[in-house]
């Protein structure tokens, strides 16, 4: 078995390579689809895909990484070990149950150290029926000028309205505004886009190609960014039926231990979010029963999270930044969404082996 700490990388090409192996290693069968740009460092940008066991398996459970790409330094460690895990690869095996990595959903964000695509859209606002109207979100208009001002770092009297409207509203509402999504602002944060980006429609086409034939499809999609420090909240990621939350819970919940929360019913540290990319799952794979959670681990405080990603919003919007602050937004951005030490990686290994082994159990009863 890989070490935990072997299994994270420092840069999307080697996070891409160690992943690679470890599928080749296992004897996975191994898919690309190359992204129509390179990366930050000219290398190609891929979204992978490794199937392990039987493509004609009934059970299927998906673990996927870096739909916020920066979010990719996190879930690729997590599938490199797995790969790596005689332990867990065999419990699958004997349990029937074949499981699906889709490694980089969003590789152009990984790679530039982005949350977003390349198309400058939040992959997981983007699953929006574009032929009708889409939502509005009239809190995040009147934050968007104060959001990316024309200068970085904010002067003190944009940090006073920021504040300001924190101390009205509260905490949660100003996360809310910013964070549900937003179809608008083509240069703002969150934003949903307009079309389905090419994030979208490549995990659409390998959904149909390795879900078709399942009859139950579990699914642990890996962030970051949210809650406390190296704590991986198990956030319901379907729709708001009561008998598949229950489900949920019932695999995930641990008998208390390791509750799952929704964003529904408010128990998660999560807003209220549109356009989800779970959303594909029934539409590309409706035969299947579907049961899914995002594994949220926490890095910073939200109020840390928007300015890193504010940051790195202004970076994009202004090209001519000096080399020195663009270096800085982009260690920030890291930061934000990867604590780059020892005891934090090997919290999140821990948990997710835990969710995995859990998610096995859950189709094995199913």
């Amino acid at each position: 078995m890989i070490g935990v700490q072997a299994a994270f990388a420092a840069s999307y090409a080697r996070a891409r390579v160690q992943f690679l192996e470890g599928a080749a290693i296992a004897g996975m069968a191994i898919s690309s689809h190359n992204h129509p740009l390179t990366g930050r460092d000219g290398e190609v940008l891929a979204m992978d895909v490794a199937l392990d066991g039987s493509p004609d398996a009934e059970r299927l459970l998906v673990i996927s990484s870096a739909c916020h790409g920066a979010e990719g330094y996190c879930g690729s460690g997590v599938q490199v070990f797995a790969t790596h895990d005689a332990e867990w690869r065999a419990k699958a095996r004997q349990a029937g149950v074949a499981v699906l990595y889709i490694h980089a959903l969003n590789p152009h964000g990984f790679s530039w150290v982005r949350r977003v695509t390349h198309e400058n859209v939040d992959l997981n606002r983007n699953f929006q029926d574009f032929a009708h109207p889409l939502p509005v979100n009239a809190a995040y208009a009147e934050l968007h000028a104060l959001l990316l001002p024309e200068t970085w770092p904010p002067s003190p009297d944009n940090e006073a309205a920021i504040a300001r409207f924190i101390a009205e509203r509260g905490i949660d509402q100003y996360q809310a505004a910013v964070s549900q999504g937003q179809y608008a602002y083509a240069d703002g944060l969150f934003y949903g886009g307009t079309e389905p980006t090419w994030s979208n429609q490549t995990l659409r086409q390998v959904l149909r190609t390795h879900g078709a034939r399942a009859r139950h499809i579990a699914w642990i999609d890996l962030h970051t960014g949210l809650g406390q420090s190296g704590l991986g909240e198990r956030i319901f990621a379907g729709d708001d039926n009561a008998e598949a939350v229950a489900r949920a819970r019932r695999w995930w919940g641990g008998g208390g231990q390791t509750p799952v929360t929704s964003i529904y019913d408010g128990s998660s540290t999560s807003a209220r979010l549109t356009g989800l990319m779970w959303s594909a799952m029934p539409q590309e794979c409706p035969q299947a029963t579907y049961t899914g959670i995002a594994l949220e681990y926490g890095t910073v405080p939200i109020t840390d999270v928007v300015n890193a990603l504010r940051a790195d919003h202004w970076l994009h919007l202004h090209r001519e930044t000096p080399e020195a602050l663009t270096l800085a937004i982009k260690q920030q951005m890291l930061a934000t969404f990867y604590v780059d030490t020892d005891e934090w990686r090997a919290q999140v290994v821990t948990q997710a082996r835990q969710a995995l082994f859990q998610a096995v159990e859950g189709l094995a009863s199913s």
